[in-house]
């Protein structure tokens, strides 16, 4: 009975010992922790505001070292937490073949994004080396790499539309020079009766490791419209025969068959054709047939065909 209360009486004794000794550590560790320290601390560098005649290249320097004054807290969070460093490198100077910035601006930059209570004491250099390289700027236009299969009576009304319809492409001039368009991936779409928008994404050509393209996709889109045919009569036009001539061309019209939407049809009519027989063809031939030409037509038409390309004709005098 006497052991078990000496017992109790213990354990109460190492519980009340061991609380005092956690809280006067935790007191000495606020303490000590509050206090100012000099340690250094590194620094992840995230490059900004590039020259836009200048690119990053792959060896720059990722990190850097600063001596700092500042508590034990401060210190303790770099420790579990690494900080980034924004370093604006648009004034660096070309020194002896490489492109630099100098302690003193680079010093200063750090400063501001320090807290108020952290003092940068040193750097661990006295220039920062930034693999930097010149580069040339050219527009490339984008071609989609598009099978399109339309429904039947329907067709792709107006032009197909690329958004954007070029890419600004940044490298050095040895490898930009070697583009002359950016494709698409490969668009197939199948019995297709309405308007269209499709994203894509680019295709880069291989081995440009040191150039940049401006976007990475691009969205394809079309109208689509059902179309119908219509008959026009058009007369043939004569056209540098002799003069002192009556001239008889037979036939003395042709049916073009029109192919066009619907409601374009409706504002079409024979006067927005000419077709003309040049009788310069024939050079002095004594020929007497010519071909037909189609010298005007309507816009925004699917397809125009004559039923007959050429005509007959007799000079006849007066």
């Amino acid at each position: 009975m006497l052991k078990k209360l000496l017992s109790g009486l213990n354990q109460k004794k190492v519980k009340v010992f061991s609380l005092f000794l956690l809280c006067s550590s935790l007191a000495w560790l606020i303490s000590n922790l509050s206090e100012s320290y000099e340690s250094r601390a590194n620094f992840s560098i995230n490059y900004r505001n590039l020259p836009d005649s200048l690119l990053l290249g792959t060896h720059s320097e990722e990190q850097i070292e600063a001596k700092l004054r500042a508590n034990g807290f401060q210190f303790l969070y770099y420790n579990f937490f690494k900080q980034r460093m924004d370093i604006d490198i648009s004034q660096v100077a070309y020194q002896n073949g490489r492109y630099v910035l100098d302690e003193a601006p680079l010093k200063r930059q750090m400063e501001q994004q320090l807290s108020q209570n952290i003092s940068l004491i040193e750097l661990d250099r006295r220039q920062l080396a930034v693999d930097l390289y010149q580069v040339d700027t050219k527009i490339i236009p984008v071609e989609a790499k598009l099978d399109l299969r339309l429904q039947q009576n329907f067709i792709l009304d107006g032009k197909l539309r690329i958004s954007p319809d070029s890419v600004q492409v940044k490298g050095p001039k040895n490898e930009i020079d070697t583009i002359q368009s950016i494709k698409t991936v490969p668009i197939q779409l199948t019995n297709v009766n309405s308007d269209f928008s499709n994203d894509a994404a680019l295709v880069f050509p291989k081995g440009l490791d040191n150039t940049i393209f401006s976007v990475a996709q691009v969205k394809v889109s079309g109208k689509v419209s059902k179309f119908s045919e219509k008959v026009f009569e058009v007369p043939i036009k004569g056209l540098n025969f002799p003069e002192g001539y009556q001239v008889k061309i037979f036939p003395n019209s042709v049916t073009v068959l029109c192919k066009a939407t619907i409601d374009r049809l409706k504002e079409i009519s024979a006067t927005d054709f000419e077709i003309v027989a040049d009788y310069s063809q024939l050079n002095g031939s004594t020929n007497s047939t010519l071909f037909l030409e189609l010298s005007q037509k309507p816009e925004n038409v699917y397809d125009l065909r004559m039923e007959e390309n050429t005509v007959n004709f007799v000079l006849e005098q007066p």
